[in-house]
């Protein structure tokens, strides 16, 4: 089998973009593996399900370090260590600083639930039911300095629909998620997306 690209996915939570891309990575056909899951928090459930497939898991607490830069150099210095050659962030609640880009260039992608630059930052979904939207989504997105802010590579629309609450409206948004998000990342590394500035342009996926 030929050799698959080497990822560091980040976590802070359940992990459950990370078990989409777990079961993905389980078809040696998929372009990437998982070579190590990084979470800012002790004890959540992704740490759970990465030990379950064999990952080696690592903590970095934020409050450990005295600067988000220092914060990022210890993450990136970590997922290099297990020879990771690319960063996904799935869930990850801690903004990096510019030395991940310096580091990763164009090689860390996040998914968030909204239409960016619709509702960023947290609680995107709260935030879609309050100004009564009836259309927010899915987007997968290079990383950069800013908070959700890089360059868009795709995007799926999810109604909300009457009587929605957080739990149901994100419940559908996540089943998008897992879906596309493990195929976006395999696109990427295959080469079948590519950048120009802030301009993605799609090849054969």
């Amino acid at each position: 089998m030929a050799t698959r690209f080497p990822l560091a996915v980040l976590v802070s939570g359940s992990g459950s973009n990370l078990q989409a891309i777990l079961a993905a990575a389980v078809d040696s056909a998929y372009s990437a593996e998982v070579a190590v899951v990084i979470s800012d928090r002790p004890g959540v459930r992704a740490l759970d399900r990465a030990a379950a497939a064999g990952v080696p898991t690592r903590v970095l607490c934020s409050d450990d370090f005295a600067t988000r830069e220092l914060f990022t150099a210890a993450l990136c210095d970590t997922a290099e260590h297990h020879g990771a050659a690319a960063m996904v962030l799935a869930g990850f609640m801690r903004i990096l600083s510019a030395l991940a880009m310096e580091r990763f260039p164009d090689r860390i992608v996040n998914i968030h639930p909204s239409l960016l630059p619709a509702f960023p930052g947290m609680d995107a979904v709260g935030q879609a039911l309050a100004r009564g939207v009836k259309l927010t989504g899915v987007t997968v997105h290079l990383v950069d300095e800013k908070i959700d802010h890089g360059p868009i590579i795709y995007q799926a629309a999810v109604p909300v629909l009457a009587g929605d609450t957080e739990e149901s409206l994100r419940a559908r948004i996540q089943s998008i998620e897992h879906e596309v998000y493990p195929r976006i990342v395999d696109a990427l590394i295959r080469g079948a997306i590519t950048l120009d500035g802030r301009t993605l342009a799609w090849g054969n996926t």
